[in-house]
């Protein structure tokens, strides 16, 4: 039997004990005669808006268009410089998208609370959307939350397990 050293045996166990925060987007197809996929913010927020948690950024190479991301880019984006803080990918097609956002550290450092998860969209050539999805950190139990957009972003789902 191997054993591990108690530095790596510590900082496993601080990854399996830290909560999973698991979310699922769908960016539906629309039928418009200029089609760009949306640019799509993810972050977290209290209850007055005080703390801000970045979690994840779709855009492509067109910065310009990033303060089409109104909400996002007043609470948080216009204060950042590339790399942005979070998970950052290219914009995404039509259908669903599942991100886990589990092991961003800003996130398993906020204090207990209740917290919304933001996802706010923007199209170029098209509109913009915010839903928010409410939920307790650190969860206690499986939580569950889905809402749905009306434009710009179809089925949100939200799944944060201890």
């Amino acid at each position: 039997m191997r054993l591990l050293p108690l530095a790596l045996f510590s900082l496993l166990a601080s990854y399996a004990s830290a909560d999973t925060f698991q979310v699922e987007v769908e960016v539906p197809r629309l039928r418009v005669a200029e089609y760009h996929a949306p640019y799509v913010a993810f972050w977290v927020e209290n209850a007055d808006r005080s703390t801000i948690v970045p979690l994840g950024l779709w855009y492509d190479d067109q910065e310009k268009w990033l303060k089409d991301i109104r909400q996002w880019w007043r609470r948080t984006g216009r204060g950042q410089q590339k790399p942005y803080d979070g998970l950052t990918g290219a914009t995404r097609s039509p259908g669903k998208h599942q991100m886990d956002f589990s092991e961003l550290q800003s996130l398993q450092k906020l204090p207990a609370g209740e917290y919304q998860l933001v996802v706010e969209a923007s199209r170029e050539v098209g509109g913009r959307e915010v839903v928010r999805l409410p939920f307790q950190w650190p969860a206690s139990n499986h939580q569950q939350q889905q809402v749905n957009g009306t434009s710009e972003l179809g089925t949100v789902t939200l799944s944060v397990r201890p």
